[in-house]
This record gives C-alpha cells, structure tokens and sequence, in this order.
C-alpha cells in the first residue's frame, strides 16, 4: 500500500447477506480491498444489521453500524412494486438522517480522513459539520436524470407493457430525486465514475466539474467465474441477461430474435431477468419468436456463473448503461459481448471479444452476434480464453481497488498538503489498457 492509512466513513449501499453479483458484490469487494490495503473503514447503514459474506468476518479494520430502519413488506404501503419503490425511498431516507449523529460522533472520538457515498448521491447522512471539514468522495452506480430520460422517452413501449399508471407515478419521483441530486452532487470533491460515458452524462445533465470525476470500473471477483472451457453450443447460446425494463434495449432484443429467426442463424436468444420495482417490460417478451427464443424469468445471484458458463455469447443492448456489470462478469467467464456504445463496461475491451454497436442498430447487432458466433466456431478456446484476459485486465478486484485507494489518497493528500479542494484526478493506468481515461 502507497501512502499512509485513511480512516474512511463509508456510507450508502453495502454487502448483501451472503456472497452475490450486483451492487452488494461490488460493495464486499471493494470493504475488503480496503481494508487489505491497511484502510480503516466504519460502515454506517440506516437498515438493520444482517449477516455479512464470510470474507468479511476477519477484518479488524472494519465497523459495521447498524441503524434501526426496516422496510415492511406486509402492509398496505408495500404490496404493489411501485408502493415498494416508494416506502423504500423514504424508509432509507429516514435511516441515513437518524445516522448524521453516529457520524459526527465517531468523527469527534477519531477524526475521518474522507467520507465515502458508496452507491447512491442523495444521501442524507452526511452532518452539516462535516462538509467543510472532510472531503466527500461520490461513488454513484446510476444517476436518476438518465433513468428519467428513458422512462420518459420510452413512454410508448410503457403503455404496450400496460404500465402507464407506474410510469406516471415513477416519472414524478424522479423528476424530484433528479433536482435533489443536481444539488446533493455539488458537494462531493470527488466523483467516481464507473465508466467514461457515465462521466459524461453526469456532467452534462448535472453541471457537475469534469475536472473534479475520475473514472474507475466496477470490479469483479474472477474466482467466481471459475475458467471452463466449452465448444460452441448448437445451436450458438445467445444471453440476455438484466432487468427487463426502460432503457435495457428490450425492443431491440425482440427486433433481434427475428432478425436472426429470418436470417437462418443457428443461435438461440435466451432472456433472464425480472423487472425493476417501476418499470416493468415483462408483457412485451411475448413477443419472442418460439422458434429461435425464450424468456424464463428472474434467476438467483448465485446462478449467474452457472448461467454464463451455458453461454456463447451476451448481448446487452442497453440504451442507457452505466457500467453493466453483467458484461464484465460475462467477460470474466470467457463469454464475448456485444454491446451497445452506451454500455460503460465496453471501454478498452479488445474489440476481438468485445462488438459495440449504437443503440437501436438492429441489423448491427445481429451482424456482430454473427461474426461472433463465426469466430467462435473457428476458435472457441481462444477467443474465450482472450475474453477472461480481458476481464482479468480491466476489472480484477485487486486492480480497481488499487485505483480506488490511489484516487482517495490524492483526495485527501490535495486537502492536507496544499489545502486545494477539487483538485482533478484521472485514475489512468493506460500502461495497462484502462479504460478510464475517456471515451
């Protein structure tokens, strides 16, 4: 480890219950790199405390405090999804200001060197106190602008879901969290983007600094996606793996599976996921051609590696795509990608496993997941074998936490040496083909 030891209030999203993908996997893996690297962290959440995955039982230099807020899923407020988006949001909200005072507490008895806002912008956590003292390090995994946009401007397929009363609803709570984080986000000396495209929504639609992002992936475990090498299945597997709802491209998978269908491609389109808590595309997977098609529904976690080892290739059409952590996982088990332009884990990857096409490049697509599927039937050892080397490079764990640690440095080197807030950071390591460093 480079630098001294930070002491570091980690607030927002954190670990699930047990080991999994998504945004409690991304938080595991980056507490423990962390704290590997000599960082001591004090984890505040509004929920209450639940079991933590194993890798996180040993480390001395990790707290967790709990808070006492609970979400019911048994009454009146909570049994529809959109009712369920909505107590969500306040039950939280009320938990993170209840937690300003363990905050300011724990500062006074041993003073924090950075505040960390993992996952989320608008939290409420954060005591006035502090924000002039300790420099605020941002870490949002989506920002609501860009969920809006599509939410707006995907209104038709909404209604051909029979979702329009959600989408009225959901539209309204997000025009409102969208002003609060134009204005929460001003506050952070740091923003960490997980991809450079992301960079660049944040900043036009917020006004939010370039000078003051760096741009940092998720990271993904690879022992989890352990090497097996496999032929091309026959038919070619083609996945679909995310939610099903605005801004996933979901018109565009439809459009795709005929395409293929009326091309004579021996590739079977395969679509796992649910929909989100307020938006919901489910109806419109009707649509699916049998012949070449399936859509089976929502999966457990623990099943996406199962998942992505029956895999040929992944397509991910996203129209709005911060990271998309299921493309990195994909690379990670040896699975080539095609991708749209608006998919921030696409950055840097060798364009041998990696297609990026625009969004709603239909015929594209199906061209890219033919030249795929070509090359795998030539080579299927070494284009997998390219792919996980690929993951490896880009977004290992060991590599992202490095780039975060090294970023939250800087931060606070800028605040006690020459005093200068917002100073800018890029966490380029173009030495080993990052993709941080722009579009």
């Amino acid at each position: 480890m480079q630098g001294r030891s930070l002491r570091i209030a980690w607030l927002g999203a954190g670990p699930g219950a047990r080991e999994s993908g998504g945004v409690p996997g991304v938080a595991t893996d980056l507490l423990q790199g962390l704290a590997q690297r000599g960082h001591r962290v004090d984890c505040l959440f509004p929920g209450r405390g639940h079991s933590l995955p194993q890798r996180l039982h040993d480390k001395p230099n990790l707290t967790f405090v709990w808070g006492t807020a609970v979400q019911r899923w048994d009454r009146w407020y909570s049994r529809t999804r959109i009712g369920a988006f909505v107590s969500g949001m306040l039950v939280r909200a009320l938990g993170s200001l209840r937690l300003r005072r363990e905050v300011a507490r724990r500062h006074r008895r041993d003073p924090y060197d950075v505040i960390y806002q993992f996952s989320n912008i608008e939290s409420l956590a954060v005591p006035w106190r502090l924000r002039d003292r300790v420099p605020l390090a941002i870490h949002p995994e989506t920002h609501v602008m860009g969920e809006l946009r599509f939410l707006i401007a995907e209104r038709g397929l909404a209604r051909r879901a029979g979702a329009t009363r959600t989408l009225a609803i959901a539209a309204a709570l997000m025009a409102v969290r969208s002003l609060v984080q134009r204005l929460r986000i001003r506050r952070a000396d740091l923003l960490v983007c997980i991809s450079a495209v992301f960079r660049d929504h944040i900043v036009a639609d917020y006004g939010f600094p370039a000078a003051k992002t760096v741009v940092i992936p998720n990271p993904v475990r690879m022992e989890r996606f352990p090497e097996r090498p496999r032929a091309l299945g026959e038919p070619a597997a083609v996945l679909v793996l995310g939610r099903v709802s605005a801004r996933k491209g979901v018109e565009d998978v439809l459009a795709v599976a005929h395409e293929l269908l009326a091309r004579g491609v021996r590739a079977r389109v395969r679509v796992v996921g649910g929909p989100s808590m307020w938006s919901d595309y489910t109806k419109l997977l009707d649509e699916l051609p049998a012949a070449n098609a399936e859509y089976v529904g929502r999966i457990q976690p623990a099943d996406i590696p199962a998942e992505l080892a029956r895999t040929d290739v992944l397509l991910q059409a996203s129209k709005y795509e911060p990271f998309g952590l299921t493309v990195a996982e994909a690379l990670a088990s040896g699975v080539p990608v095609v991708a749209t332009s608006e998919v921030g884990a696409s950055e840097g990857v060798d364009r041998s496993v990696m297609s990026v096409l625009a969004p709603g490049d239909v015929a594209g697509m199906a061209d890219a997941l033919e030249a795929t599927i070509a090359r795998l039937r030539v080579d299927a050892a070494g284009t997998r074998s390219l792919a996980r080397a690929e993951a490896q490079r880009l977004f290992a764990s060991e590599r992202v936490c490095d780039l975060i640690a090294a970023a939250l440095q800087a931060l606070v080197a800028g605040e006690d040496g020459a005093g200068a807030r917002g100073r800018s950071y890029e966490a380029s390591a173009d030495a080993q083909g990052s993709p941080a460093a722009g579009r």
